[in-house]
């Protein structure tokens, strides 16, 4: 397992022990995510949109340090191949451009 994630660049995975809270064991349904930076951060908003209304709420906000954002998206395209191969292709409709949140049209 330890040798599987240094090939995967998860090191950290193979020493360090995740503690999830009760309070935070449930999650936060997200189907949207608004990301914006600067030199120093990324911040990444996670929120809901209802068919039908014109305002997304933001459920979750998350601040990641460029190094860790690029840790999030090496991590989230490995996690996205590995699904796809034992699932299948994620198919993305073709009315949603990758910045338009699902329930909104172009």
């Amino acid at each position: 397992m330890a040798e599987e994630n240094k090939k995967h660049g998860v090191l950290h995975e193979a020493i360090m022990q995740t503690e999830i809270p009760d309070d935070v064991a449930d999650g936060v349904y997200a189907n949207v995510v608004s990301v914006v930076f600067s030199p120093a951060e990324f911040v990444l908003d996670f929120g809901r949109v209802v068919p039908g209304k014109n305002n997304v709420k933001v459920k979750s906000r998350v601040i990641l340090s460029p190094i860790n954002a690029k840790h999030l998206l090496h991590n989230l395209m490995e996690q996205v191949r590995r699904y796809e191969q034992q699932f299948g292709e994620i198919k993305i409709p073709q009315r949603f451009a990758p910045e338009t949140p699902p329930g909104f049209k172009q």
